[in-house]
């Protein structure tokens, strides 16, 4: 039992970790007129270990709670870039490119995702929660100690300087959340996490004039990818993530073969002859959604990364860190309304984020082994970059979760065939 030597302070709703995740969370709940409290162990501005891709996902959610923020984050062209597309290239270096739309206009439209770095993206999305005047935000607070009472949590750093008591607890404390590991048993299963690293390069060259964001299927990198995202100003954020079980059965460094992937690889090196490497290589872990976990309990909920949110197929993390962020306050908002925070009550949690995330990640799980062959990536990105029917519906799946799913039917790819071959 510990010894407070403060009042702590009486909240209803505290969100720990102010990511997208978090910030979402807060915002939202902002929006809906409920007052909480935000606390992060980072002084902002800070960065943040990632790929930097703000996917359409993301950027349509913000929209739709805030257009001036979104229209803000879009005016500023030095801290992000828009992105049309994903060029995938196979083992052999057949490249496809996919564009988020078809057609597309880049002269009349939004971009439909981007590419920001951490430091500025979080940045302006806590701007934001300083505008909101019923989110109360801490900065530089690490909490260490979690304590269930009988009306929720009692929660404080390590010396007991800073303590909350709350009834509904929101983590979004990212990929090493000490509460999703310790209080909500999520331990880490390597068959369903991802090992990366990334740095960021100037004058990679060439990169895509519609700014596609490249995922390059490597045999040495297998399951798993390199990565080329364009940013402002002639940088890159470029990276390589792999499977954790193969990184530990092949006793993979995931560093060295980066470094050597740039140096070396015969499809890649050329890119980087003039490129200036800028910032240290940097490793971190992405907790994939692959496999469906627990992520809510009595008085918590779990958000993004700390409830194992990520896209098994992309690692992109972001868009379901906001999405379910914005869940989260909505479930909030009905414990206070029924005053019932129980496990049991919050399980419908758990459901609307299997509803409306879990069959594509799922998807996304069975697109990860399917890659896993070589061969199979190969023949595949042979076909469809010969035929631009095929490049056309595979962008209408982007945003069609059903027709998505037929990617991983072998009779649509019969029937492909069959109309490769007669046509």
């Amino acid at each position: 039992m510990y010894i407070w030597p403060v009042q702590p302070l009486q909240t209803q709703i505290v969100i720990v970790g102010a990511g997208p995740g978090g910030a979402a969370a807060a915002l939202k709940l902002h929006a809906l007129g409920i007052p909480c409290v935000l606390i992060d162990q980072a002084v902002f501005p800070r960065d943040k270990v990632c790929g930097d891709a703000i996917s359409g996902k993301a950027a349509t959610l913000l929209n739709r709670l805030d257009p001036e923020f979104m229209a803000s984050f879009r005016e500023r062209t030095d801290q992000q870039i828009g992105a049309w597309g994903i060029q995938f290239v196979a083992p052999n270096g057949t490249a496809v490119d996919i564009p988020f739309k078809f057609p597309y206009d880049k002269d009349r439209e939004p971009a439909p995702g981007y590419v920001a770095k951490r430091l500025d993206f979080d940045q302006l999305l806590i701007e934001k929660v300083l505008s909101a005047d019923s989110i109360q935000f801490h900065q530089g607070i690490r909490i260490e100690h979690y304590e269930r009472t009988a009306l929720g949590y009692r929660i404080s750093n390590s010396d007991g300087t800073f303590i909350v008591d709350c009834t509904l607890l929101i983590l979004a404390d990212g990929a090493n959340s000490g509460f999703a590991r310790k209080e909500a048993g999520l331990e880490k299963d390597l068959r369903h996490h991802a090992g990366a690293v990334r740095a960021y390069f100037k004058n990679v060259e060439p990169l895509h004039p519609d700014n596609f964001i490249e995922l390059h299927y490597l045999k040495e990198v297998n399951p798993g990818y390199f990565w080329i995202f364009p940013l402002p100003n002639g940088y890159a954020n470029v990276g390589l993530g792999m499977r954790s079980d193969f990184i530990k059965k092949q006793k993979i460094n995931l560093r060295e073969v980066f470094l050597q992937t740039v140096k070396e690889h015969p499809l890649l090196a050329h890119r980087f002859s003039r490129a200036t490497l800028e910032s240290p290589v940097l490793g971190y872990g992405l907790p994939l959604g692959s496999r469906p976990r627990p992520i809510s309990g009595d008085h918590y909920l779990l958000v993004g990364d700390a409830g194992h949110l990520i896209d098994p197929l992309t690692g992109e993390g972001i868009g379901n860190a906001i999405y379910s962020g914005f869940i989260a306050a909505e479930q909030a908002q009905k414990c206070l309304e029924t005053d019932d925070y129980s496990a049991s009550f919050l399980k419908a949690y758990d459901q609307r984020v299997a509803r409306v995330l879990g069959s594509e990640m799922k998807l996304s799980y069975q697109l990860q082994r399917m890659l896993r062959y070589p061969w199979l990536t190969n023949t595949l990105a042979n076909w469809i970059s010969r035929h631009h029917w095929l490049v056309e519906l595979i962008s209408r799946m982007y945003t069609d979760l059903e027709l998505r799913k037929q990617l991983v039917n072998p009779l649509f790819w019969g029937r492909v065939l069959k109309k490769l071959l007669f046509s």
